[in-house]
């Protein structure tokens, strides 16, 4: 999942390509074999969420690079609190110097919990975990 997200994410957010349209992807067999899918689907999320009869608003943190754990926390509790269900890592994100995941994951988590605090509705930050998190 993590080589899908990483070619399309970053081949359709080149400023340089004007126009783009994906319009076949051939995955070898043997790597989709490996994938064996996500253990929750879009039904276990909504009950999760208590959020029905309505598209899901969602956003993926940007900057991603450069922020602090704790401006990253910001980020999610700012959107959070303004409207969206969810936010999410970029898919490449991962362990930075300025950034560590633990650091990224404390933070963000806390900016969740307030959020849920300030609005009384249940909201989400998923979180990369395709790289190393300590």
């Amino acid at each position: 999942a993590n080589l899908t997200a990483s070619i399309i994410g970053n081949v359709f957010g080149f400023k340089a390509v004007k126009a783009l349209r994906l319009e076949d992807m051939r995955i070898p067999v043997a790597y989709l074999k490996t994938f064996q899918g996500p253990a929750t689907g879009i039904i276990v999320e909504r009950e999760r969420m208590d959020k029905f009869g309505r598209p899901f608003l969602g956003a993926t943190v940007k900057p991603k690079l450069g922020l602090s754990g704790k401006n990253y926390g910001r980020v999610v509790y700012e959107g959070l609190k303004g409207g969206l269900d969810f936010l999410k890592d970029d898919e490449n994100i991962n362990s930075q110097p300025f950034m560590r995941w633990k650091e990224r994951f404390l933070y963000s988590m806390e900016g969740v919990n307030r959020s849920i605090a300030a609005t009384g509705e249940i909201k989400g930050h998923y979180m990369n975990v395709t790289a190393a998190t300590m």
